[in-house]
């Protein structure tokens, strides 16, 4: 029986974040998804941690790959569930009954295309830190997207029909573009309003490479919503850089 969701975790050298992540999915009171674990041949502990946490619902294949999204696509190709929920070493489910919470959402709006969800921000040892600095809208629309990455990828939640594969081509911003292209192909979008559904480790690898992901997603921006109309966003996406980062500069005074 092909199962309602398709939870997929890339990891590499991922011993240090990987188990909270496997406990907030063993955790949840819904029970009807598979777990694939794609990991790019760890020199860690991460195998082990993945092993002792080896279920009839989780598959776990290790081999080198190509990076991030190389994994992700493997991971894709292996899965059957009809939902898939990216959720990597170090992000969780906010709460047990999270996929319990996006079930619900699915059978009661006819099996929308995407269904998205807030997120907060969390460290190293899985503490909170903060809510997301963009917020997820109320209405998601292809337009929404040309304002930034609004929703958070591990906070969007797509129907297997409309995904593609992931571009490998951008390095850092692949899950932009995707995201992008499942919003082309979309009929309905269901928002879960103020409800956070992920945790999100702070120091993932757009984090690491803030600047190659932001050019990345000018293109990516250029490419789909033009390159005047993008240009003058950034004008203001640099106001909103500004005003956050003094906000933050007092907050700590």
């Amino acid at each position: 029986m092909t199962p309602l969701f398709a939870i997929i975790t890339a990891t590499y050298n991922a011993g240090a974040t990987l188990k909270r992540t496997l406990e907030s999915i063993d955790g949840q009171t819904f029970t009807d998804y598979e777990h694939i674990i794609v990991d790019g041949a760890s020199t860690d502990n991460t195998l082990e941690i993945a092993e002792a946490h080896r279920s009839g619902r989780r598959t776990v294949v290790s081999e080198p790959d190509k990076g991030l999204y190389d994994a992700m696509n493997k991971g894709m190709g292996l899965s059957k569930g009809r939902y898939l929920i990216f959720l990597n070493a170090g992000d969780k489910f906010h709460s047990h009954g999270t996929l319990r919470i996006i079930a619900d959402a699915i059978a009661a709006n006819g099996d929308p295309g995407i269904v998205y969800g807030q997120t907060d921000i969390v460290d190293n040892d899985g503490h909170y830190i903060g809510p997301r600095h963009l917020t997820a809208p109320d209405k998601l629309t292809l337009r929404s997207f040309a304002d930034g990455m609004l929703v958070c990828h591990q906070a969007f939640i797509a129907v297997r029909n409309i995904v593609g594969f992931y571009n490998t081509s951008y390095r850092f911003s692949a899950d932009y573009e995707w995201c992008i292209r499942c919003l082309q192909h979309s009929r309905k979008n269901i928002g879960l309003g103020d409800t956070v559904i992920i945790d999100y480790l702070n120091e993932g690898m757009t984090t690491r490479n803030h600047r190659s992901s932001l050019l990345e997603r000018f293109r990516i921006m250029s490419f789909y919503y033009g390159l005047i109309p993008t240009i003058a966003r950034h004008f203001g996406f640099a106001a909103r850089a500004l005003k956050r980062r003094t906000a933050k500069n007092r907050k700590g005074q």
